[in-house]
C-alpha cells in the first residue's frame, strides 16, 4: 500500500518543474499580446467613442491584470519547485 500510495502521491522528479516554466512563458507572452491588441484597438478606434466605453476600459484592465498574475503565480511555483529539490 505504501509504494501505491508514493507512486501515484508522492513527490515528483525536477524534470516535472519545467511544467510551471513553460506556462509562466505562455503567460508572459499572453500578456504582451493582449497589452498590445488592447494599444492597437485604441488607437484604431480613437475617433469612435460608442467603442471605447468604461466597460472597455474595465475589462482591459482586469485582463491584463488577470494575465500577469497567472505569469507571477507561475513563475513563482516554477521557483518553489526548482529549490525544493535540490
Amino acid at each position: 500500500m505504501s509504494d501505491f500510495m508514493n507512486y501515484y502521491f508522492g513527490p515528483l522528479k525536477k524534470e516535472y518543474c519545467v511544467y510551471f516554466y513553460y506556462l509562466s512563458i505562455f503567460s508572459f507572452f499572453t500578456y504582451i499580446t493582449i497589452l498590445f491588441g488592447i494599444i492597437l484597438f485604441v488607437v484604431k478606434n480613437y475617433k469612435k467613442p460608442a467603442k471605447l466605453d468604461m466597460a472597455f476600459f474595465v475589462n482591459s484592465v482586469m485582463l491584463l491584470i488577470n494575465t500577469l498574475l497567472a505569469y507571477f503565480v507561475n513563475r513563482l511555483l516554477h521557483t518553489m519547485c526548482v529549490n525544493s529539490i535540490r
